[in-house]
C-alpha cells in the first residue's frame, strides 16, 4: 500500500489491457493509499453486451500484476458498488469520465467522494478491436 489514508476503488472490463487502462489506474492509486480494482466478471460482460478477448480470471491477473494496483475483485452486477463501498470502507470511487451522468452511480451519492478522470486521448479498446479486425 502506498503512503495515505484514502481507499480508492474502480471497475472496468480491462480487456486488451493499453497504456490508457494504466494511466487510468495510476492516476487513480495516486488519489489515496490503496487501489482497488473492480474487473468484469465474462458473466457480467455478457449482461453489458460486451465480449472480452480474455477470461475474466486473466484479466484479474494482469490487472492485479500491476505495481499500482493493491487488490482485485469480482465485479458481477450493477447494483454491487454500494456494497463493495461499505464492506471495503471506500473513501473515493474513481472511474473513467466515459461514465459521468451514468445512472449506475445515482444512489453513490453520500457512501464516498466520486471522481470521473479524463480518458487517454486516441486510444480504447474498441478501436483496437476494430484495428485489429481491419488488420491494421
Amino acid at each position: 500500500m502506498r503512503e495515505g489514508k484514502r481507499r480508492v476503488l474502480t471497475y472496468g472490463t480491462f480487456d486488451l489491457l493499453h497504456v490508457g487502462h494504466v494511466r487510468l489506474l495510476e492516476r487513480a492509486a495516486a488519489l489515496g493509499g490503496e487501489l482497488i480494482v473492480g474487473v468484469s466478471t465474462d458473466d457480467f460482460n455478457v449482461i453489458k453486451g460486451k465480449r472480452a478477448q480474455y477470461s475474466y480470471g486473466e484479466r484479474a491477473e494482469i490487472v492485479a500484476a500491476l505495481r499500482c494496483v493493491d487488490e482485485v475483485i469480482a465485479e458481477e452486477r450493477w447494483d454491487q458498488k454500494a456494497d463493495d463501498i461499505r464492506r471495503l470502507n471506500i473513501d473515493l470511487l474513481v472511474m473513467g469520465s466515459d461514465w459521468e451522468g451514468s445512472a449506475h452511480f445515482a444512489d453513490l451519492d453520500g457512501l464516498c467522494e466520486l471522481v470521473f478522470l479524463p480518458r487517454t486521448e486516441g486510444i480504447s479498446t474498441t478501436s483496437i478491436k476494430d484495428d485489429l479486425s481491419k488488420g491494421a
